[in-house]
């Protein structure tokens, strides 16, 4: 992991699906245990999808509050 990447969750947001536009810190626990099951996309968007989904699965969601801040 890679700081950078913490800082995408809080301004990249999803480019398909769903939940499109919404911000990948911002996707529902059950929308990321799908692609957990399901296998993440290729690329940075698929990257930040499995960080994130660690993030939420952990329970470390919080970490990302003082990069919502800024």
């Amino acid at each position: 992991m890679k700081s950078e990447h913490l800082e995408l969750l809080v301004t990249r947001e999803m480019p398909f699906g769903k939940y499109k536009g919404r911000l990948i810190a911002d996707l529902p626990g059950q929308y990321l245990n799908w692609f957990a099951r399901e296998g993440f996309p290729s690329g940075e968007i698929g990257q930040l999808l499995a960080l994130m989904q660690e993030l939420d699965h952990n329970g470390l969601s919080s970490l990302l509050d003082p990069l919502r801040k800024r």
